[in-house]
């Protein structure tokens, strides 16, 4: 049984499924799918924290799917503009947890984890499977994996 870790980049993923369908991520087909015949060594989903209820729900459900949470705080700075990036979290969680697993799985397509991508491949032997929206995953992160899986149709809510 391969055993696997899983990363998943909440806002990456909540803002391409809305502009990319309109629709939200289903998480609950998604981990069917991704640990059917697999032990989970890990499962982390990384998310911003503004402290509203309809959040705290939301992180309930992804805990009780099996998902660690963590967050950071919400950051709005004096121009309006707003702050909340997990990417070197994800990447220091992933170099630490990719030596215990077979594959190693990111849902994001932000072009920044393609060098990360690359390197886990290389220095681990891991296979790297990206779960991201096709039209708005970086072609660099694409590439860089074993394997693309675009999020459509049934990995999506309707």
């Amino acid at each position: 049984m391969q055993s696997v870790t899983i990363f998943v980049d909440v806002q990456n993923i909540y803002y391409t499924t809305k502009q990319g369908f309109q629709k939200h991520f289903d998480y609950n087909a998604f981990w069917a799918k991704a640990t059917q015949n697999r032990r989970v060594v890990k499962a982390v989903a990384y998310a911003i924290g503004r402290g509203d209820e309809k959040q705290k729900q939301f992180q309930n459900i992804l805990r009780g799917i099996g998902f660690e949470i963590k967050l950071k705080p919400f950051i709005q700075r004096s121009d309006g503009s707003a702050k909340g990036d997990w990417d070197v979290g994800i990447t220091l969680d992933v170099m630490e947890f990719a030596k215990e697993s077979d594959v190693v799985i990111l849902l994001s397509g932000d072009g920044d984890f393609d060098l990360l991508v690359q390197k886990v491949r290389k220095d681990f032997g891991s296979e790297v499977e990206v779960y991201g929206v096709a039209e708005l995953t970086a072609d660099s992160l694409v590439a860089a994996a074993s394997k693309f899986i675009p999020i459509e149709g049934e990995l999506l809510l309707p």
